[in-house]
């Protein structure tokens, strides 16, 4: 199938393709971003935002996309990376129409890309692109197999990530003073795992409500949005927008342990080796968030609820072993990670490359 009469490749040096899709009619404009193809096709959810203008869409779905192929790199999983966001401009557009001229879009790259929930995409979005492409999972849950909403197993990958940094230092999460920040989806499932163990939990959200049904729930002190990256703790857990570690919020953390859901939460690298440099163990994102799209990959595999649990849990044995050479090389974890992640994509390439001249 050829590119839709909407979307239209755009030129990248750090991706293998990006396309744009602009549809006026439905006040959308969307971005489609393939970083690396090189372990299997490119999985990675579509993520529904409001941006200031293009060129911040553009470079949210370029950096995301990036720590996809790292993520799933790093978990073990055969596919590579990619990522869609969707900047709906016009909130009185149909969103049935929105997502069927999308899945158009995704159908035309031939199975290049697969798509799954991200922040503002639900389980019926997807079945809304599935009727126009086979490239979508995190439909519903049949037969005892993956499937459904991928927020539970996110939580679940980053609530075992907290753990094993937790015992990393000799400690349990039983009493542990823990900020979330972030009470969506994946907010409010940590949160649950969480207390059921024993925290103590201080949480904010940009929508009031959110927090107050922490609270309601867990006996959560609620805290000011502006205020939680500072507030009082052992352990924050940032679940919300990426970027949040920066040199304004860095110097004014108290926690010693950063262990969180969101996506790129280091503004830059300078942002990571500040934090190591500060004592301060930042467990890279892309290695505890990846509960998720180990549920997607394995519904597109067709395997079972056990089997997906198993290889969520096993984060934190990979977040264990990544902290304990971080100590023995003195070197900061996400440098580690990010290291051993664009290892294994090279090899791929390699692999690729030799594989095509003997073809």
């Amino acid at each position: 199938m050829d590119l839709v009469e909407f979307m239209n490749r755009i030129p990248s040096n750090t991706h293998e393709a990006v396309y744009r899709l602009d549809r006026p009619d439905l006040g959308l404009i969307g971005f489609i971003a393939l970083h690396s193809t090189a372990l299997g096709p490119a999985f990675g959810g579509t993520r529904v935002w409001s941006y200031a203008n293009e060129d911040q869409a553009l470079e949210d779905v370029l950096r995301l996309s990036e720590g996809m192929s790292y993520k799933n790199a790093m978990a073990d999983l055969n596919v590579g990376g990619g990522k869609a966001v969707l900047w709906i401009r016009d909130e009185s557009a149909p969103r049935e129409a929105i997502f069927t001229a999308f899945g158009e879009a995704i159908e035309c790259l031939n199975g290049l890309y697969m798509t799954a929930e991200d922040v503002g995409t639900s389980v019926n979005d997807m079945q809304i692109i599935r009727k126009r492409t086979r490239h979508v999972v995190g439909l519903p849950q049949q037969d005892g197999r993956a499937g459904g909403d991928p927020s539970p197993w996110t939580a679940l990958g980053v609530f075992c990530a907290v753990q094993s940094a937790l015992t990393f230092q000799d400690r349990v999460i039983k009493g542990t003073r823990i900020a979330v920040q972030g009470c969506g989806h994946v907010g409010q499932s940590l949160c649950e795992l969480l207390f059921a163990a024993g925290a103590v939990l201080t949480v904010s959200d940009i929508r009031p409500e959110r927090a107050q049904a922490m609270a309601k729930a867990y006996g959560a002190q609620v805290c000011d949005p502006d205020l939680i990256m500072s507030t009082e703790a052992d352990l924050l857990a940032p679940c919300s927008l990426g970027a949040g570690l920066n040199n304004r919020s860095i110097p004014n953390i108290r926690a010693k342990i950063i262990v969180g859901a969101a996506n790129n939460q280091l503004a830059t690298p300078k942002d990571g080796l500040e934090l190591n440099n500060s004592g301060v163990i930042y467990v890279p994102d892309y290695i505890a968030n990846a509960g998720g799209i180990i549920s997607a990959v394995s519904e597109s595999q067709g395997d079972k609820v056990e089997l997906v649990e198993q290889r969520v849990r096993a984060i934190g044995n990979r977040v264990h072993d990544l902290l304990v050479k971080s100590k023995r090389y003195g070197r900061a974890p996400f440098q580690l990670a990010d290291e051993m992640a664009k290892g294994i994509l090279n090899e791929a390439n390699i692999e690729r490359v030799a594989g095509r001249s003997i073809a």
